[in-house]
């Protein structure tokens, strides 16, 4: 190209992919993309959450999708100037489909593309009303008999899941279901949100008292209404608790408190599910089309079993139903687990005056909150990301345009960058006896979270009781329970009147089990886990979150989660998926993630 400015360089790229897109040549559009390039597709082109490799992999999707999405129109977004840094071109495009209009970061390496994303953000004639399409709320004039909006929401109340059905039933009314009840609401699908609990937050409020968000207030926000400049960097517990609650009033979703599901039916003739709800006592049986499991990465507790629990005459809790230290001061407590739950639970019952030992039976990642912030985050979440230009929403499409293959080796370099700031951390930690490690390629904490979400604590002080000796450090697998004591294989014994297991959580596919069928549960097969070959992250290569805010081998069943991020991100791109269906739209998948690992 003879034009070597990068504006113009950018644009011939652009130029190009566009005629031969236009053009339906497949040849001509894959000789744009590097030998080894990514392209990852947010629902724009092929439906799915998808990441395709290589030009062959471009030419793939493209020869079985181009004919029904027409993607086209790449242009480099308003307002936006492509930059070059390293050899490589970044640039903001906007594009657009037969259904809808997106847009996405693209990345270039000697005039080819190396990355491209490309995120759906609204379904032509189903816009969002928002903007300069808000509703006008007040009706002027004179008008008898009218109808306020508050009388029309509470007509709408009394009769979705009675006179009416939703479309959707969201099973879980944490962030996640909240979230996606936000994006659904605004986009006039009609949906239930059914939650066992009292209010709104009471999955927050319920949890041991020291709990808080480990993760920064930039990187938390809700969609619509971020938190208020004053909130907290780290939310405790509650304050999570009381947003959630106000969240779901002033978004008018349809929240259902004290409804559980006892069993989820589907009826492939009709296309819907029968889904029989206990709200409140009441028997109420709902027929949706769209089933959506928000029932959280943290949401089916890991309870193992070991010899001699039955006759221990002290207490046992899964780290889920551990309500705080009060009442255990003065007392000895054993806490199976050494990750985030584990370290949280010991720091609050040392403070207590418990007598407090952790049982670490494999490795963890601890890296500090504060190094974590600065050197892991701060370029993308925080009050110097957003001086720069870097809102939400494109720190959220930057870190999603970096494709899962290749992100641990732009991960690998900042956790050798806290490793070497915080070793005189690390060396108090393994002078204490805690075994620690890096992830198995040294990439930290985003990829064990991504590849099996566990395995990692983020420090924000228990670290300390460790290495100063306060909470007492045992490593070991236990064997077996007695009157008052738990064992370990190796013999040894500690002496407990409490026992916390902080042991995890099984994969979400159980709650399908639980409440479909085992059947439907091994038909989707394992929730999470990118098929990275690593530890609890089985091959092969799946190159997206696996079953996570897209379609699944079984019609009509979906699943939401992850954490404040994921859940306010993913959750636009799954109910563009949900509302297209509703409205008859074409929404040919393109490959529909097949099952390898059952759970």
């Amino acid at each position: 190209m003879l034009d070597s400015t990068v504006t113009s360089r950018t644009q011939a790229v652009l130029d190009t992919l566009n005629a031969a897109l236009a053009a339906g040549d497949v040849d001509s559009a894959k000789a744009l993309f590097a030998a080894d390039s990514y392209w990852r597709d947010l629902v724009s082109v092929t439906w799915n959450l998808k990441t395709v490799e290589g030009p062959e992999g471009v030419a793939d999707m493209l020869s079985q999708q181009l004919e029904h999405t027409r993607p086209g129109n790449f242009r480099i977004q308003t307002g936006e100037i492509p930059a070059e840094e390293g050899g490589v071109i970044t640039t903001w495009i906007t594009f657009e489909t037969k259904a809808g209009r997106g847009w996405g970061l693209m990345r270039l390496k000697d005039d080819r593309i190396w990355t491209l994303l490309t995120a759906m953000q609204e379904l032509k004639g189903f816009e969002e009303n928002r903007g300069k399409r808000r509703p006008m709320g007040a009706e002027h004039g004179a008008q008898k008999n009218r109808t306020t909006w508050k009388e029309s929401r509470e007509t709408e109340e009394a009769r979705l899941g009675y006179d009416t059905q939703p479309y959707t039933v969201i099973v879980g009314g944490g962030q996640g279901g909240i979230a996606l009840g936000a994006r659904l609401r605004q986009l006039g699908v009609p949906t239930i949100v059914l939650d066992k609990h009292d209010r709104p937050g009471d999955q927050w409020r319920s949890r041991y008292k020291s709990l808080c968000l480990h993760d920064p207030i930039w990187y938390d926000h809700l969609p619509y209404i971020k938190f208020p400049d004053n909130w907290p960097v780290f939310t405790p517990k509650d304050k999570v608790g009381d947003w959630l609650e106000m969240y779901t009033k002033v978004m008018e979703i349809n929240y259902w408190t004290r409804s559980e599901v006892q069993s989820a039916q589907y009826d492939e003739a009709s296309g819907t599910w029968t889904v029989q709800v206990n709200r409140d006592g009441e028997q109420v049986t709902l027929r949706p089309t769209q089933l959506v499991l928000a029932t959280g990465m943290s949401g089916k507790p890991n309870m193992p079993k070991f010899p001699g629990m039955e006759s221990f005459k002290g207490e046992i809790q899964h780290s889920s139903q551990h309500k705080g230290p009060d009442a255990w001061t003065g007392k000895k407590v054993v806490v199976v687990g050494s990750n985030n739950s584990a370290h949280d639970i010991c720091a609050a019952l040392w403070e207590a005056d418990a007598d407090v030992t952790m049982v670490q039976r494999s490795s963890t990642h601890i890296v500090r909150s504060d190094s974590l912030m600065e050197i892991g985050l701060g370029a993308l979440y925080s009050e110097e990301a957003l001086a720069n230009g870097v809102t939400t929403e494109k720190a959220d499409m930057i870190f999603a345009s970096l494709p899962y293959r290749i992100m641990h080796e732009f991960q690998i370099p900042l956790y050798k960058q806290m490793r070497e700031r915080d070793a005189e951390f690390y060396a108090g930690l393994e002078k204490a006896g805690f075994e620690l490690d890096w992830g198995e390629d040294g990439s930290g904490l985003f990829m064990k979270y991504l590849r099996r979400g566990s395995g990692y604590y983020i420090d924000v002080g228990a670290s300390q009781l460790i290495i100063d000796g306060e909470v007492k450090l045992v490593k070991g697998q236990v064997d077996h329970f007695e009157e008052d004591a738990v064992v370990l294989t190796d013999g040894t014994r500690l002496e407990a009147d409490l026992v916390v297991m902080a042991t995890g959580y099984g994969s979400m596919n159980g709650w399908a089990a639980d409440l479909i069928s085992q059947e439907v549960a091994d038909k989707v097969g394992k929730v999470w886990g990118l098929g990275s070959d690593t530890t609890k992250d089985p091959g092969p290569w799946e190159g997206e979150q696996r079953n996570m805010w897209k379609p699944t081998q079984q019609q009509n069943l979906w699943f939401h989660g992850g954490n404040l991020h994921q859940s306010r991100h993913y959750s636009l791109y799954l109910a563009l998926q949900l509302k297209a269906r509703m409205e008859g739209m074409d929404t040919p998948v393109y490959g529909l993630q097949q099952v390898h690992h059952l759970s």
